[in-house]
């Protein structure tokens, strides 16, 4: 029929409700035969009914939604909910002025950063005995709770531990923590490092040791009074920020009678050892009127 499809195209339920209504009035006026016409209007009428009920229905659904829109917007607090969001922003200003000054309070002990987007991006510069070694980066987000989004520790550092104990409640504590357990790794590194490029030719048998550099073991040998001595030497570093051992144990690798002297040279080794570094150890070997022999064994 032409005029569903010219309703279907020119609007929604009123104006199709409109042109059906002046379709009957104009049916009442060209139909001639009175039984065909009531049949058309009895059609039209139907439709018309439909539509105010469909009509009626929509209206009564606009009415509830925006009586819900009201309602929800009178329980919302909007001066709290921007109360709210300015104590956020106050927070992490205040969080960003405090790791800031943290940074420069530090600054001559190897941390520094910068501020990002997101909170700060914390270098830590490890050294030992003067020399500049390996630099790390933890990005910290300054929300709360805080929370690290990036960083280049090592696996085996427990960054975990660290933060589970003092991110959310110190986090200057957390850096220095941090910072102990990073140079204390890089110190200890550094010896077994020297011990092998500057000493190689002294050691009886490879070093070894483990990621961490908290376990050496090595057979080292030194001449006292024209006699050799052969030690093996295994340090064992249980504190996790020092750089000296904790544990100290050194035996004698051969299978022959122990000499007569080798006891207290094996003591006198072994304190060196808790109290210096490994570098240290080894050329105090010499101050000490002993000397370090290069032969192969």
């Amino acid at each position: 029929m032409e005029w569903a499809n010219d309703g279907k195209s020119k609007g929604g339920v009123l104006a199709h409700l409109e042109r059906l209504e002046i379709q009957v009035n104009r049916s009442h006026k060209n139909l001639e035969d009175p039984q065909r016409a009531q049949a058309v209007e009895h059609a039209l009428r139907t439709k018309i009914h439909k539509l105010r009920c469909l009509r009626d229905e929509l209206r009564s659904k606009v009415k509830r939604r925006q009586a819900r829109v009201r309602a929800s917007i009178a329980n919302e607090e909007p001066d709290q909910t921007q109360e709210i969001s300015e104590q956020e922003v106050a927070e992490r200003r205040r969080r960003q002025e405090n790791v800031k000054a943290i940074l420069q309070a530090y600054r001559f002990t190897g941390l520094s950063g910068k501020l990002t987007s997101r909170g700060v991006c914390v270098c830590i510069s490890t050294a030992f005995e003067g020399n500049l070694l390996d630099s790390y980066f933890i990005d910290l987000v300054l929300q709360k709770p805080l929370w690290i989004h990036h960083h280049s520790i090592p696996i085996f550092i427990p960054l975990e531990e660290i933060s589970a104990k003092y991110l959310q409640t110190n986090i200057q504590r957390f850096l220095f923590c941090l910072c102990e357990y990073l140079n204390a790794y890089a110190g200890r590194k550094y010896q077994a490092d020297r011990l092998q490029s500057d000493f190689a030719a002294y050691l009886a048998r490879p070093l070894q040791r483990n990621p961490l550099c908290n376990l050496l073991s090595f057979t080292y040998k030194v001449k006292l009074r024209g006699q050799l001595f052969l030690f093996c030497a295994r340090l064992l570093y249980k504190d996790l920020t020092t750089t000296l051992p904790t544990d100290v144990t050194i035996t004698y690798p051969e299978t022959d009678a122990l000499p007569p002297s080798w006891e207290e040279q094996r003591a006198s080794h072994e304190n060196l050892f808790f109290t210096k570094p490994l570098h240290q150890v080894f050329t105090s070997f010499a101050r000490k009127g002993e000397k370090l022999d290069v032969t192969r064994v």
